[in-house]
């Protein structure tokens, strides 16, 4: 065990080290598509803590990015700290999160995703229709990169370092949530609520904490939005891009920790990957998403891990592996 820690832990470093070294590779708007793919990792990983972990389907998480890119337009472009910010839009997100998760304590599943996608009808709207907050569909311009101790992160590559971090931070903290006993009730409340209720988990409460937590990682993820485009209008907040999580969630493994990485990956560079088919692009990635989900619906992770399960069942007979 100690073994596979230490191979983990340096395959980790090194992916991590390839990661900083990957935009002096690159140029501009290629930089723009890896930064958008940590972003959108972010708010992967809080609909994967929802969906993937406690089970309970939520369609809002596009209206929490684009909450917490309000948040940061709003709070930066008026002089405040981005720091200040940040962790502004993951609090009022996380608060608004905890009261959308009552509606999942009396309805589940199908009936859920309804309520759900209903408020991401409704936060778009406000996006939309209150310019006195929003700007409407002039939207909010001029959104300054942050400056941390004295490090401006004005350059793209400067931008994707400091997203780059926040996704290693958030990570982290993440992992040890997962692995603390409020992970191990957000298992439970999956795999079958009423028998985890019968055994003394608070269902109600980790249902409550699934939905806030799931949703202030969306407002971090809008907050670092904000000034990587910086431009925010309502039109990036809408169902697609609800949809577009639930697929990188879905497509990467729902339940796996490293499922929104592999998830968001596919979704942001896979169809920039196509575009040299021109009009078709779409359809071709449409066809790739239908035919991975049939031959592997539990996601490319969930095929991993029953490729790794088949070979220790059915290792190879000494004879052949030796040849």
């Amino acid at each position: 065990m100690t073994r596979r820690r230490i191979l983990a832990g340096l395959a980790l470093v090194l992916a991590v080290a390839g990661l900083a070294a990957l935009p002096f590779g690159l140029k501009s708007y290629g930089i723009y598509l890896i930064s958008t793919w940590l972003v959108m990792t972010i708010a992967a990983m809080g609909l994967n803590l929802t969906l993937g972990y406690a089970g309970q389907v939520s369609m809002a998480q596009a209206a929490f990015v684009g909450i917490g890119a309000y948040t940061a337009a709003i709070l930066t472009t008026q002089g405040w700290p981005f720091g200040v910010a940040f962790l502004a839009a993951g609090a009022i997100s996380f608060v608004i999160g905890w009261i959308l998760g009552y509606p999942a304590l009396r309805v589940q599943h199908h009936y859920l995703a309804f309520v759900t996608l209903a408020f991401t009808t409704l936060a778009y709207l406000v996006f939309r229709n209150e310019e006195w907050l929003t700007g409407g569909i002039t939207g909010i311009s001029g959104i300054p990169r942050p400056v941390v101790l004295g490090w401006t992160t004005g350059k793209a590559t400067a931008f994707y370092h400091f997203c780059l971090g926040m996704l290693l931070l958030v990570a982290a903290g993440l992992w040890w949530i997962l692995r603390s006993p409020w992970g191990r009730a957000f298992v439970a409340l999956r795999e079958n609520p009423v028998r985890a209720l019968s055994l003394g988990v608070d269902t109600r409460r980790y249902t409550l904490i699934a939905f806030a937590l799931g949703s202030a990682l969306g407002g971090f993820a809008g907050a670092l939005y904000a000034p990587l485009v910086q431009f925010v209008d309502p039109t990036p907040f809408g169902l697609g891009l609800s949809l577009n999580l639930l697929l990188m969630v879905v497509v990467g493994g729902a339940g796996f920790f490293f499922g929104p990485f592999l998830g968001a990956l596919v979704a942001v560079l896979l169809p920039e990957w196509l575009r040299f088919t021109e009009g078709y692009y779409l359809i071709l990635y449409a066809l790739l998403v239908m035919a991975l989900m049939a031959a592997c619906p539990t996601g490319l992770l969930g095929l991993a891990d029953r490729l790794l399960h088949s070979i220790r069942r059915n290792p190879a007979p000494a004879g052949e592996a030796a040849r």
